[in-house]
């Protein structure tokens, strides 16, 4: 029962994280940080976001297996399948239920989304079936080597990705700075106060 409740609460998380990029890409008011870090990138070479996707993103996956393969699991292989098929079905939906949402609407949208990702994350780092390579680099950081708790740990990686894709030519807009500043600490409020306890009755604490 442990270990199924684990698998739901990972697909959960990162179907809901995926829902929350369809969210936020509607609300067009600033995409998230490693979005922004790999547009800038590909800014400097003058290649495509998708090309800088999977070349950055493997990238971290080999880093990520040398340091910490731990965090390589089921949920990183669902984080690849599910995100970007539950982002697109949300937007899609959005555009027929608000095909022309106002500036409060696309605010709503955008701190509905933001919130909701940190309890996506919070969902799937809990269940510890593995992560994104992306968000593995801030965990291995605050609990493999204790540099900083984990908040802090999430806001330096947002941030670093918010200025490279600043100093590269990339828009920013106020939904990239909220989530590089308030990622990291809500997701910590979501896992101490919901995620691990929903596992807490089984007397199993998720080791990082």
């Amino acid at each position: 029962m442990y270990q199924l409740k684990r698998i739901i609460m990972a697909f959960l998380g990162v179907t809901l994280c995926g829902f929350c990029v369809g969210m936020l890409q509607k609300a067009n008011l600033g995409v998230d940080p490693f979005t922004c870090f790999v547009t800038g990138i590909a800014n400097i070479f003058s290649s495509t976001y998708s090309t800088f996707y999977l070349i950055l993103t493997g990238t971290l996956l080999l880093l990520v297996l040398i340091l910490r393969r731990h965090y390589i699991g089921i949920a990183t292989i669902i984080n690849l399948l599910f995100t970007g098929i539950a982002a697109d079905a949300m937007h899609a939906i959005l555009d027929i239920v608000i095909p022309h949402p106002s500036l409060t609407i696309r605010w709503c949208l955008m701190l509905v989304a933001i919130i909701f990702t940190c309890l996506a994350a919070a969902l799937y780092f809990t269940a510890d079936l593995g992560v994104s390579a992306y968000d593995a680099i801030a965990l291995i950081a605050a609990y493999k080597y204790q540099l900083l708790p984990f908040k802090y740990c999430r806001i330096i990686t947002d941030s670093i990705c918010v200025l490279v894709g600043f100093a590269f030519n990339v828009t920013l807009g106020v939904g990239t700075i909220i989530t590089a500043l308030f990622m990291g600490p809500l997701t910590q409020w979501f896992k101490s106060h919901i995620a691990e306890p929903i596992l807490a009755h089984d007397q199993v604490k998720t080791v990082l």
